[in-house]
């Protein structure tokens, strides 16, 4: 299929050896920027998440909903490691690759051949991004790693939770997430710098190096204070009032980061004499104190829903928000106006709703161009196209 010319990585050629979440992850963003990705699967069931409920069924066949929200626009081939000739074909395949994406343990590829050191020394301009729990080196670079030991092993859990409850993992997997992220955008600046005529690279893209570097604000607190930052449920450890609270029906947040906000919400409770109240007079006092003003603020807000609350702090310009499910989210207006949600084609003949790339681009528009593939069907068709061969059966 021929791409338009406005995709901005259009004519990019990515390989894609991608299990589950994070290297698929990383393969679909740049897919939907427009690069030729290409996922290598084992015929023998290929990527484990293709297994992951919910189904979409159709008269043909199941499809798996979760694979289809990470691979998108990508096509799939079939390959057998332990066939000699297909791997031949396959290291040919690397070689006229532009950005080779894999998140299999260290050394694993470096037994077929497929490692870094032995494609890059044949082809000088190959982006190599290697993603992995812990890095490439180091004492755990051989440790098995997913999304909840590396939100424990981070500190991640540490600060989220109940400020009396036990570490709690995030309900989105935000450590194969963030390493996505990193790696795409990684990837984007060393295609760049080949085109203005450098050499390529090999990246090393770790889970714990990325959910680190997303936490900037807990690290830093712990490089000023010597101090580990604490959970603290909704609440903030410099702001308040800045956190959740309920209304007389269900939840909602405010986000009052400063004097101007915070007598807002002084005049909106009527309690304007917490303006001048020593505990609260300034953001210091207020996080210091910020358990009592929660509770004196809780008292007033019981006594309405929580969508009144919303439109009072709406009009006087007060950050605030309902807590929704994915539901009340995906449905409410303020999504519709992103567009961020389309219609994704499987390719058993039935359709799912999707969430797509989530970034406006002015003169650039997202669309799902390429179905999920199903496994290995684009096998010949890709090697057509890249190699002028097919792969026997």
């Amino acid at each position: 299929m021929n791409l338009s010319s406005n995709q901005p990585l259009s004519g990019i050629r990515v390989l894609e050896f991608g299990q589950i979440a994070a290297g698929p992850y990383t393969g679909m963003l740049l897919a939907d920027l427009g690069a030729d990705v290409v996922k290598v699967e084992n015929p023998n069931g290929g990527d484990g998440m293709r297994l992951w409920p919910p189904f979409v069924s159709s008269e043909e066949e199941a499809y798996s909903a979760n694979f289809s929200s990470l691979n998108r626009n990508k096509r799939s081939i079939c390959i057998d490691f332990k066939d000699k000739e297909q791997l031949a074909t396959l290291r040919e395949l690397c070689l006229q690759s532009d950005v080779i994406v894999e998140n299999f343990r260290p050394g694993v590829l470096k037994k077929f051949r497929l490692d870094y050191e032995s494609l890059s020394s044949v082809h000088h301009k190959l982006i190599y991004c290697s993603i992995s729990g812990y890095g490439q080196e180091g004492p755990y670079a051989h440790k098995g790693a997913f999304d909840v030991t590396v939100q424990a092993i981070s500190g991640l859990m540490s600060v989220t939770g109940k400020e009396d409850g036990e570490a709690v993992k995030c309900g989105v997997p935000i450590a194969d997430f963030a390493v996505g992220l990193y790696a795409a955008y990684t990837i984007t600046a060393a295609v760049l710098n080949v085109q203005k005529g450098g050499e390529g690279t090999h990246i090393d893209c770790s889970m714990l190096g990325s959910v680190l570097g997303i936490s900037a604000l807990q690290t830093s607190e712990y490089f000023g204070n010597k101090q580990p930052p604490k959970r603290l449920g909704t609440a903030h450890p410099r702001n308040a009032p800045y956190q959740g609270f309920y209304g007389s029906d269900k939840p909602f947040v405010i986000a009052a980061g400063n004097n101007k906000l915070w007598k807002e919400v002084c005049e909106a409770t009527g309690l304007e004499e917490l303006f001048t109240d020593p505990r609260f007079v300034n953001q210091t006092a207020r996080t210091k104190n910020q358990k009592e003003l929660a509770a004196l603020l809780q008292k007033v807000f019981s006594t309405k829903p929580a969508e009144v609350w919303i439109a009072e702090f709406d009009q006087r310009g007060v950050p605030s928000a309902p807590v929704n499910d994915f539901s009340e989210a995906l449905a409410s207006p303020m999504a519709q106006s992103l567009n961020i949600v389309r219609d994704l084609p499987l390719p058993n003949g039935s359709s799912i709703p999707t969430v797509g790339f989530p970034v406006k681009v002015k003169g650039y528009e997202f669309h799902v161009y390429r179905k999920p593939p199903l496994l290995g069907e684009h096998t010949n068709e890709v090697l057509q196209e890249w190699k002028k061969v097919s792969v026997k059966a």
